[in-house]
């Protein structure tokens, strides 16, 4: 038998998995193709942050009472998580799409070189989350300690 005390941990990470490996069936149920890359990448639908933060204070709520200090705070935790992947994440991965096209366009439009080798380097611009993908994380993360609860309480 497993502690209960690990049930918000166990629920957690195991979250946060299923919504990484799910990226993956997600982005080969759109494209037809697999792309491991998926299990390890931010951003994408499931967000695994959302998923986690969300298993976590669900799994808190359950064992330790949703009257609790420890869900309340858990609570304001995975809402700061959840708007952060959606608004900050997100709109700092847009930046650098505009930023790369910007450098891209002077290239093409004056002739500009752009030696220094910050300029060569590639940026990840999917960071964030859209509201959707957050939503979906948010679901994943509800599921889970519901399955997992009599396993360990």
């Amino acid at each position: 038998m497993i502690p209960s005390s690990l049930y918000p941990l166990v629920t957690a990470l195991l979250s946060n998995v299923l919504a990484q490996v799910g990226k993956t069936v997600v982005y080969y149920y759109r494209t037809g193709k697999w792309d491991l890359h998926w299990v390890i990448a931010s951003g994408g639908f499931p967000s695994s942050h959302s998923s986690t933060v969300t298993a976590l204070s669900l799994s808190i709520g359950i064992q330790e009472g949703f009257d609790s200090a420890i869900f309340a705070v858990t609570t304001i935790f995975s809402f700061i998580v959840m708007y952060d992947a959606c608004h900050v994440r997100y709109y700092s991965g847009k930046n650098i799409e505009l930023t790369q096209q910007l450098v891209k366009d002077l290239r093409e439009m004056t002739g500009l070189r752009f030696d220094d080798p910050i300029y060569q380097e590639k940026l990840k611009n999917v960071l964030g989350h859209k509201f959707v993908e957050v939503i979906g994380g948010f679901v994943v993360g509800l599921i889970i300690p519901l399955i997992l609860c009599p396993l360990f309480l």
